[in-house]
């Protein structure tokens, strides 16, 4: 159970990074826009009144393209920094995944805490239990003495996948309407799922419209 929570730990703390890359362009873009704004108003205030009028329409068409190429280099960096991010993340967490598969002692206390969490969780009835061909293997001799060590008081049906996987688990009641699903490929996608979240969240939705400056 602990090392599932130093995955769930890793999974949290990677998020966090990502929000505070995030918050860090977020920053930048809020400090381009400032910059722009403050050299349009310069250039302004050094013409003479007879050309104020004239200078203002050519300083407007010099800023709006200076904006445009600002908001397309912005948009390309944004998704650079969404790719990098998310892929980042996502080895990462591979990584500590299959190092942590390949300690079998403590990969076997993992996969029985993933098993006791989603027995908790499902309603009532036996449960089937899937893993991985590997896993079945090194699980089933000593299988009946680890499901009845959960007390969860149900049966516990050990079968193999029937897709490939890298690990983890996937809890069902024997008629499938319900289940829980930890294996490594299910926690990656909701891994990336929660990531696109914040990265659309802190990244775009945040981000200024640099094309009001135009009007400001």
């Amino acid at each position: 159970m602990e090392t599932e929570s130093q995955v769930s730990q890793l999974e949290q703390a990677l998020l966090r990074q990502a929000e505070t890359l995030a918050r860090e362009q977020h920053k930048n873009a809020e400090a381009t826009r400032m910059r722009i704004r403050a050299e349009l108003d310069e250039k302004l205030s050094l013409r003479e009144e007879k050309e104020v009028l004239a200078a203002k329409g050519e300083a407007e068409r010099l800023v709006r393209r200076r904006i445009q190429a600002a908001e397309t280099h912005l948009a390309a960096e944004l998704d650079r920094l969404r790719w990098a991010l998310t892929e980042s993340v996502q080895a990462q967490v591979r990584i500590a995944y299959q190092d942590l598969v390949q300690d079998w002692p403590r990969y076997r206390e993992a996969l029985m805490a993933m098993v006791r969490a989603a027995s908790e969780q499902l309603p009532p009835g036996d449960l089937v239990v899937e893993v991985t061909a590997r896993d079945f293997n090194r699980l089933h001799p000593e299988w009946a003495a680890l499901a009845a060590g959960l007390g969860s008081g149900r049966q516990l049906e050990l079968v193999s996948l029937t897709r490939e996987s890298e690990g983890g688990a996937r809890v069902r009641l024997v008629d499938s309407r319900a289940q829980v699903d930890q294996t490594f490929e299910a926690r990656q996608e909701r891994l990336a799922e929660d990531l696109a979240r914040i990265v659309m969240e802190r990244l775009f939705a945040s981000t200024p419209d640099l094309g009001t400056l135009v009007h400001g």
